[in-house]
C-alpha cells in the first residue's frame, strides 16, 4: 500500500513514490531516444532541407548580400556586377559547383553563363560595360532574379516548385515554365492510391463477410492463405507478377490456349499492371481491420430491424453499414497512405506515365542530388498523409459522437 503524508491536510505522494514514478520513466528513455534518432529527426531533417537555400550564400556570400538587397525589377548594375565578379575571383571551385548546380535547377544555361564569368573574373572589375561584352544575360532582369531567390539561407523555392510555382518579383506568384509537372505527378500518385483503396474496399468487403460466418478453423486457415504474401518480401512478389503478365507469360499463354485472345494482352508496363500488384500487396491491409469490425458486429440489431419488416437494403444501408464503416475508414486509410509511398512496384511494373512521386523523390537524391526539391515533395507528401488522417479522426470522432 502507497505511503500517504499530509502536508496541511492536502495528501501528496511519498517520495519513496515519487522516485518509483521517476525510474517507471526512465523505462521510457530508450523509446524516447530510439523516436528521436529514427523519426523525429529525419521528419526535421526534411523539413529543413525543404527550405534550407544556402548553396550560393556559402559560395557567393558578397553575391548573395547583394542580391538579396535588390528590388528585382531595376536594371541591374555595378552593385550586383562588382560583388559577383570579387566572389568569382576567391570562391573554391567546389563551392562553385555547388551555386552553380543550384542555380541550373532554375535557369540550366545559369551553369555555363557563372563557369564562364569566373574564367574571365581575374580580367574584370564588375563593370556594367565589361559584363554587357562578357555576355548581354548578365544585364538580364531574370539572370539576377534566379540569383536573388537563390539568395538563402532559407527560400520558398523548392516548396513552390514542388507544385510548379515560382516567385516573381513584378507579378508575385506565377506557374513556372513546364506548369503542372509535379501536380500532375500528385494527380497521378492520388489517383492510383484511390483506385487501389477502392479495389481492395470492394474486394475485401465480402472476403470479409464470408469469413465473418465460417467457423473458427475454416476462418483461421484462409486467413492464413491471405497472411502469406506477408512472408514474402515485396521485390519477389513484383518479380513473379512480370513472370506473369509479360507478353509471354503465364497469362497470356493460358489465355491464348483458351483461345480467348489471338495476340498477346500488354498487360505489363501499364497502369492495370501497377493497380493489379498494388491490390495484391495492399488488400490484407483492409481485410483485418474490416474482419475486426465485422466480428464485433452486434447481429441483434440486425435482427431486430428485419422483425420490424425493414428491408435488406434499408438493414443494410441504416444498421449494418454504420457499425461496420470504422472498419472500412481503418483500413482504407491505411491502405491509402501505405500506397501513397509505393516505389518498386510502380517502377518494376509501370511505364514512364505510371511512376508515382516517390520514384521522382528517389531520382532527386540519387540521380540529380536535388535534395531540396526531394524534401520538398515529400513534406507535401506528408502534409497530405497528414491531412488524411486528421479528417479520418474528425469523421472518426463524430461517428462514435452520433452513436
Amino acid at each position: 500500500m502507497s505511503t500517504i503524508v499530509l502536508n496541511d491536510s492536502v495528501p501528496v505522494v511519498a517520495r519513496k513514490d515519487r522516485g518509483a514514478l521517476w525510474r517507471a520513466y526512465g523505462l521510457l528513455v530508450p523509446l524516447v531516444v530510439f523516436l528521436l534518432l529514427t523519426f523525429v529527426g529525419p521528419i526535421g531533417t526534411l523539413l529543413w532541407r525543404a527550405v534550407a537555400d544556402n548553396e550560393l550564400p556559402q559560395a557567393m556570400p558578397a553575391t548573395a548580400i547583394a542580391v538579396a538587397q535588390w528590388d528585382g525589377h531595376s536594371a541591374p548594375d555595378e552593385r550586383l556586377f562588382k560583388p559577383l565578379i570579387a566572389d568569382l575571383k576567391t570562391v573554391a571551385p567546389r563551392d562553385l559547383a555547388s551555386a552553380a548546380r543550384r542555380l541550373a535547377y532554375e535557369a540550366p544555361a545559369l551553369r555555363a553563363l557563372l563557369m564562364a564569368a569566373k574564367r574571365e573574373a581575374g580580367k574584370l572589375k564588375g563593370s556594367t560595360e565589361e559584363m554587357r561584352q562578357l555576355d548581354p544575360r548578365w544585364l538580364d532582369n531574370a539572370t539576377w532574379q534566379t540569383f536573388k531567390r537563390a539568395s538563402g539561407p532559407v527560400g520558398t523555392y523548392h516548396l513552390l516548385s514542388a507544385v510548379d510555382m515560382k516567385h516573381d518579383y513584378q507579378q508575385g506568384l506565377v506557374s513556372k515554365d513546364e506548369a503542372g509537372l509535379y501536380r500532375s505527378i500528385l494527380g497521378r500518385t492520388f489517383g492510383i492510391a484511390a483506385i487501389t483503396t477502392l479495389v481492395c474496399v470492394l474486394l475485401a468487403f465480402p472476403l470479409c463477410a464470408y469469413l465473418d460466418r465460417r467457423t473458427p478453423r475454416m476462418r483461421n486457415a484462409l486467413l492464413l492463405l491471405i497472411l502469406l504474401p506477408f512472408w514474402t518480401s515485396i521485390l519477389v512478389r513484383t518479380t513473379a507478377w512480370m513472370v506473369l503478365l509479360q507478353d509471354n507469360g503465364i497469362v497470356n499463354a493460358a489465355l491464348l490456349k483458351l483461345g480467348l485472345i489471338n495476340s498477346p494482352l500488354h498487360l505489363l508496363y501499364n497502369r492495370f499492371g501497377v493497380i493489379l500488384a498494388l491490390v495484391h500487396v495492399m488488400l490484407p491491409f483492409m481485410v483485418f481491420p474490416l474482419l475486426a469490425a465485422m466480428s464485433s458486429c452486434n447481429r441483434l440489431l440486425v435482427q431486430a430491424a428485419y422483425s420490424m419488416g425493414a428491408r435488406p437494403l434499408r438493414v443494410f444501408f441504416q444498421v449494418y453499414m454504420p457499425q461496420v464503416l470504422p472498419g472500412v475508414a481503418a483500413g482504407a486509410l491505411m491502405v491509402f497512405i501505405v500506397t501513397l509511398g509505393f516505389y518498386i512496384t510502380p517502377a518494376l511494373l509501370g511505364g514512364p506515365a505510371d511512376q508515382m512521386i516517390s520514384f521522382y523523390i528517389a531520382q532527386f537524391t540519387t540521380g540529380t542530388l536535388n535534395w531540396g526539391l526531394a524534401s520538398a515533395l515529400g513534406l507535401v507528401l506528408l502534409v497530405a498523409t497528414t491531412l488524411l488522417y486528421l479528417i479520418q479522426a474528425h469523421l472518426a470522432r463524430r461517428t462514435t459522437g452520433a452513436k
